[in-house]
């Protein structure tokens, strides 16, 4: 059997969540919710967004050797896998805007998040197709793409 590194498998894993026997992909995202909502207590908003925006980078370029890496061991596309579902939540938290509804929105990212990412509409399935970590990372991207476009609409419309 081939070995894969412990610390590809903490990535690949969201930190342990991904272990979860219930729901692994819906822990992960609500691992970078909490995760994302205990550095907004901490940190000034301009900071929060610009930590965000290194995790989505940070762990997509580090989620796609790992998710590729725990391939060869758990098979295509395997449930604990769930840094995809955390870099996902975290591209729509970053439309959340520094006011009294930043936790209503923060919320909102995350039900919106997940429904992409189950139901898989608008082109989110195919990217499936890709090879390997690439595949696994891209339809939460995308899932996380157009629940920020929608954030932001819902925040242009509601002024």
């Amino acid at each position: 059997m081939k070995q894969v590194s412990k610390i590809h498998i903490l990535i690949a894993t969201g930190f342990g969540s991904g272990y979860s026997p219930i729901a692994p992909g819906t822990a992960g995202a609500l691992l970078a919710l909490l995760l994302w909502g205990i550095a907004s207590l901490f940190l000034p908003f301009d900071v929060l967004q610009i930590g965000t925006l290194t995790c989505v980078v940070l762990f997509t370029a580090l989620g796609i050797p790992a998710a590729t890496a725990v391939e060869t061991i758990w098979g295509e596309d395997p449930s604990r896998v769930v840094i995809d579902e955390m870099v996902g939540v975290w591209i729509p938290l970053l439309a959340v805007p520094d006011s009294s509804l930043m936790y209503l929105y923060a919320l909102a990212a995350f039900v919106l998040f997940r429904l992409f990412d189950i139901f898989k509409p608008l082109g989110i399935r195919k990217m499936e197709r890709f090879k390997g970590g690439v595949g696994i990372m891209m339809d939460d991207i995308l899932a996380g793409i157009y629940s920020f476009i929608l954030l932001i609409a819902t925040r242009c419309i509601a002024g």
